[in-house]
């Protein structure tokens, strides 16, 4: 559906959003390469590695991961954040499995595993059932 607003608004304010948008891409990039410099050196300082640190890493990295998407294809595909999502359960139940109450433990479990079977109904729909390529007619070539 077209926009109603002028053209000369609606393209300095879609100027100004992509702007916007690579400031903060930018932002979240050095934010997570922050953390991730972070959390080495916690681990080089404390000369330990745990399970709850590399799960740490793994987050930071999707994220990255998610970044890169964006910029590459100007969209995320929303099993990224169930990935992170995933991720941070895990940390979550690593971190707290002394403190946990073991019904929460199951609870967060059954959380983790939902993500992860809707992460593979997903990928099964997108290969059976996959994005329909659109097509202008005028130039008889796909749309990108």
């Amino acid at each position: 559906m077209p926009s109603n607003l002028p053209k000369g608004f609606s393209h300095r304010f879609l100027k100004l959003f992509h702007i916007l948008e690579a400031i903060l891409l930018v932002a979240i990039t050095l934010a997570t390469i922050a953390a991730m410099i972070s959390e080495f050196v916690h681990v080089y300082v404390n000369r330990e590695i745990k399970l709850t640190d590399i799960l740490l890493m793994f987050i930071y990295l999707e994220v990255l991961a998610m970044v890169q998407q964006f910029i590459t294809h100007g969209k995320i595909p929303v099993r990224y954040p169930i990935y992170i999502a995933i991720m941070a359960i895990a940390r979550y139940i690593t971190l707290g499995m002394k403190e946990l109450d073991g019904i929460f433990v199951v609870w967060l479990s059954l959380a983790a595993f939902i993500l992860a079977a809707a992460t593979l109904i997903i990928r099964i729909g997108h290969h059976y059932w996959p994005y329909e390529v659109v097509t202008d007619p005028s130039k008889n070539q796909p749309e990108d």
